[in-house]
């Protein structure tokens, strides 16, 4: 039987956060993003979701899980908290950050990565005030709440590709 990504279904009610604390909020935009990710590309194999549908782009579905996991991992392990963790596929420094390289054989190996990265970035995150702070890479001062905004802004704009990627493979429309 060929493995396919699972279906998704939304934990995050957007409607509960217009008035929630800043935490629950940030966190509930990136959980819904995350969410995102995973719902358009739910139900395609690992040929599909490897699959370059918009040329001349590279882009894949898988690549962008990928990413986004090596894009976690960099900002809120070993940025934020300070571990002292490799990459998940790749790093900052091959430039694409495991846009590339993504392998249909190995999609469920991926898709597991990504999830256990989402949860170690949440633990690393959690009992940490917003307003902690750290040093970057390029030697600027920036906090956890950045942090949670940057990853916003990534997987929002990694989702519009998704979302292009998706309707290129089989029609399929929509949140």
């Amino acid at each position: 039987m060929t493995w396919r990504a699972p279906s998704m279904h939304r934990t995050v009610d957007l409607g509960g956060l217009g008035v929630a604390d800043e935490r629950r909020m940030l966190r509930g935009w990136l959980g819904r993003h995350r969410e995102t990710l995973l719902l358009k590309c739910a139900g395609l194999d690992g040929a599909q979701l490897a699959r370059t549908t918009v040329e001349p782009s590279g882009l894949t579905l898988l690549g962008l899980v990928r990413h986004m996991a090596e894009v976690e991992r960099w900002w809120f392990r070993r940025s934020f908290a300070g571990e002292p963790v490799g990459n998940v596929f790749t790093g900052p420094s091959d430039g694409d950050e495991g846009l590339r390289g993504a392998d249909a054989a190995l999609a469920e190996r991926d898709f597991r990565l990504f999830l256990a990265e989402v949860a170690a970035c949440d633990a690393a995150a959690a009992g940490h005030d917003l307003d902690e702070t750290f040093v970057s890479a390029r030697g600027t001062r920036l906090s956890l709440r950045w942090v949670y905004l940057l990853m916003i802004q990534e997987y929002a704009r990694h989702n519009g590709h998704a979302d292009l990627l998706r309707e290129r493979t089989d029609g399929a429309t929509g949140d």
